[in-house]
């Protein structure tokens, strides 16, 4: 029988590890979550932060501190420490990911002037990265989201996921957040408001095991 079913591994790299560049706190942990669910899936696909250097999202860029925020074309911008630019060993997927049936890898920041922290539509929502093509194209209808961070990355693919008719699911051991001002809480709201289920690798296993 054809899985219809994809794991999104989401921005599982380098920066985002403790050391990197834009750490996300405890972001190696999910590493062997990842690995232990991942035979699970007949489909896996990753994403990957490709930024040009002098990014529009890089603080460096404008001249301020990391973590500000500063207004473009399609609103407001959270301003970010330079990472996962093209080619550096920031941006390289991280060494222990053990998934060597993963079939395609989606990059996505890599358009000078817009950021994009989903894996379907970039930050200007207009811009798509042909991921809800390439799902539906493959006959897939449902997607299991795991990676960094819960809340940026992860949950927004996740709601553009659920947006684009995705059955989605998050799987909540095989992520990290950030977690600054509320956004972890502000994350799980949106998604729970949106039918998003979040799950745990644990009842993943015993489920689909």
């Amino acid at each position: 029988m054809t899985d219809s079913r994809v794991l999104l591994v989401i921005d599982v790299q380098n920066d985002f590890l403790p050391g990197g560049a834009l750490a996300v706190p405890r972001g190696d942990e999910v590493i062997p979550v990842i690995n232990r669910i991942a035979p699970l899936f007949a489909n896996v696909i990753l994403t990957q932060d490709w930024h040009t250097p002098a990014h529009v999202s890089f603080a460096s860029r404008h001249t301020r501190q990391p973590f500000e925020t500063t207004e473009l074309d399609y609103g407001a911008q959270v301003l970010w420490p330079d990472h996962c630019v093209q080619g550096t060993r920031g941006a390289a997927l991280a060494d222990g990911l053990a998934i060597a049936h993963a079939q395609a890898i989606v990059r996505k920041g890599f358009h000078p002037y817009t950021d994009s922290y989903s894996a379907f539509t970039e930050a200007d929502r207009r811009t798509q990265t042909g991921l809800a093509g390439l799902l539906r194209e493959r006959g897939i209808d449902t997607v299991y989201c795991c990676g960094l961070a819960t809340d940026f990355c992860v949950a927004w693919s996740a709601l553009d996921s659920q947006t684009a008719g995705f059955r989605t699911f998050v799987i909540e051991d095989a992520c990290r957040a950030i977690d600054s001002g509320g956004s972890l809480a502000s994350a799980h709201r949106k998604m729970r408001d949106a039918g998003i289920e979040l799950v745990q690798s644990t009842l993943l296993s015993q489920r689909e095991g």
